[in-house]
């Protein structure tokens, strides 16, 4: 079938977006899904900074590709007769299919699924090879996913059933900022009642997290951000502390009186992450979920994780089993205890993709949600 995608020709585009139009609007041929395989419908795609990260080649990826990665769809029809999934089921795109055999998979820790892993670098499925096309090439896919377009073909595995009553542009935001951000308080630092939190970046990610903080009883909890709107968010949210990241150590040892006992890091950058680490209280727990450029080294004096018995965790997708953390998500939702909403920034059609990447890199914007 013939689709509308936004594809990306190179890595490595500079800003403004609006005008340097890294990303097209192509007519691709979609392929039919092969066995173990969904044909879905895209109701509403979120932008991503993961996104942007291959955009401006942070985030090395083959091209030419379909960008986009967190979404709702609904299923049109299975690769298979006796599918799981049937034609109407509304579902959130999860961008890491755990293949369930791998070591990982088997151990419980389908997030961090080899060969998942090697096909979404690959730029392609799980299964193998590309369902898009344009003229006589390929066109590789976003973690599986490829978002930014009328249509996909996904693995089954990708997919999350969900209640058809949540509106596409809230759905889309659990399979990845809720999913990460939530995940990394929750799973992968196991933040316990009364312990202390701060967060590092306040885009869609990291608002999760503080609101993940929230659920989970930590208290106090700092957000730390240089955009003041978002740091008057995190507040709303139930930050205990908002600052400047200029004066981000000094207000943790502060408020926390000695470093935080869990630091999360978004930013992805590994200056911010060394930061985090010294504000981490010894014997803390140091999370970083963000994805900076291969170059990028981090440097920390070696003694300090015997020292001060402090542990530095790394966090893909938030330590998060999709298919039981999403439904779960979703239901602290339902309860008014992840008002997820709030991180929605706008809707627009997928012909601004080019302008809104603007806004997202800018800090402007905390979730941005296109419709085909």
């Amino acid at each position: 079938m013939e689709i509308t995608a936004a594809v990306l020709d190179r890595i490595g585009a500079v800003g403004p977006f609006a005008e340097t139009r890294p990303l097209r609007l192509a007519q691709l041929t979609l392929a039919e899904p092969k066995s173990g395989e969904l044909l879905v419908k895209i109701d509403a795609a979120g932008l991503c900074h993961s996104d942007l990260s291959v955009v401006n080649g942070d985030r090395p990826r083959p091209t030419p590709m379909a960008l986009g990665h967190e979404a709702a769809a609904t299923v049109v029809r299975a690769g298979d007769p006796d599918s799981a999934f049937a034609p109407g089921d509304k579902v959130v795109l999860a961008f890491l299919p755990a293949c369930g055999q791998c070591a990982e998979c088997g151990g419980g820790r389908g997030f961090l699924c080899g060969p998942g892993a090697a096909a979404n670098g690959a730029g392609r499925l799980l299964r193998g090879g590309h369902r898009l096309r344009e003229d006589a090439g390929e066109v590789y896919h976003h973690l599986g996913v490829s978002a930014f377009a009328t249509y996909a073909v996904i693995d089954q595995r990708s997919a999350v059933k969900i209640p058809s009553d949540i509106p596409p542009q809230i759905a889309a935001l659990f399979g990845c900022a809720v999913l990460t951000g939530v995940g990394a308080v929750l799973n992968t630092a196991q933040v316990r009642p009364g312990e202390s939190v701060a967060v590092y970046g306040l885009g869609g990610v990291g608002l999760s997290a503080v609101l993940g903080a929230v659920v989970a009883g930590a208290n106090p909890i700092v957000a730390i951000d240089p955009v003041p709107a978002k740091r008057a968010l995190a507040l709303e949210l139930g930050a205990s502390v908002a600052v400047d990241p200029s004066e981000a150590h000094e207000a943790i040892q502060t408020v926390t009186g000695g470093g935080a006992d869990v630091i999360i890091e978004t930013a992805g950058k590994a200056a911010v992450l060394a930061a985090a680490y010294k504000a981490t209280r010894r014997g803390g727990r140091t999370v970083t979920v963000g994805l900076p450029n291969p170059a990028d080294m981090l440097s920390i004096a070696a003694v300090s994780l015997v020292g001060d018995g402090k542990t530095l965790m790394g966090s893909y997708m938030g330590s998060s089993i999709p298919v039981r953390d999403v439904p779960r998500y979703i239901g602290l939702w339902r309860a008014g205890r992840l008002p997820v909403e709030r991180l929605l920034t706008s809707v627009s059609p997928l012909s601004e993709i080019n302008g809104l990447l603007d806004e997202l890199a800018s800090g402007a914007a905390i979730r941005q949600i296109v419709v085909p």
